[in-house]
């Protein structure tokens, strides 16, 4: 695997804001799905005519359809994990905190220079010196 650059870096790391809008998302899916099984499950009762209605076919795509955003929430988890190994893996923990804030908090440079009581000016020079310290490609081969 070829380096990494610090756009290619930037957009790792912006994955964690990304994932987490998605990680609630799909929360709220299978919370739907759930509800929706459940709806079925009880609506499952003979018509004005007489005939049993079999939900079971769709009440059967429903928990496939479950399963798999159940599937998507824990391959978002795993993202989570990536990048928070990758920003801890950084030694010098400025670096760490400011990627830590940048990214996972999302952050701007003002809050963060705030927090940290530097300027802006060496908040984003320490920004620079994470970029260049923080092994992705390390992160993204490692199993777990």
């Amino acid at each position: 695997m070829a380096a990494v650059d610090s756009k290619e870096k930037k957009k790792f790391l912006w994955g964690y804001r990304d994932s987490l809008r998605q990680v609630e998302r799909l929360k709220a899916e299978i919370e739907e799905l759930h509800t929706m099984r459940s709806v079925s499950a009880e609506g499952s009762s003979t018509d004005r005519k007489g005939w049993k209605s079999d939900l079971s076919g769709h009440m059967v795509r429903l928990e496939d359809l479950e399963k798999e955003k159940e599937k998507e929430l824990r391959n978002m988890v795993r993202s989570h994990e990536q990048i928070e190994r990758a920003i801890n893996s950084l030694e010098d923990t400025r670096e760490r905190d400011v990627l830590f804030y940048r990214y996972v908090k999302g952050m701007a440079w003002r809050e963060i220079a705030e927090k940290m009581v530097y300027s802006e000016r060496h908040v984003r020079r320490l920004h620079g010196w994470g970029l260049l310290h923080i092994k992705i490609k390390d992160v993204l081969e490692c199993p777990e």
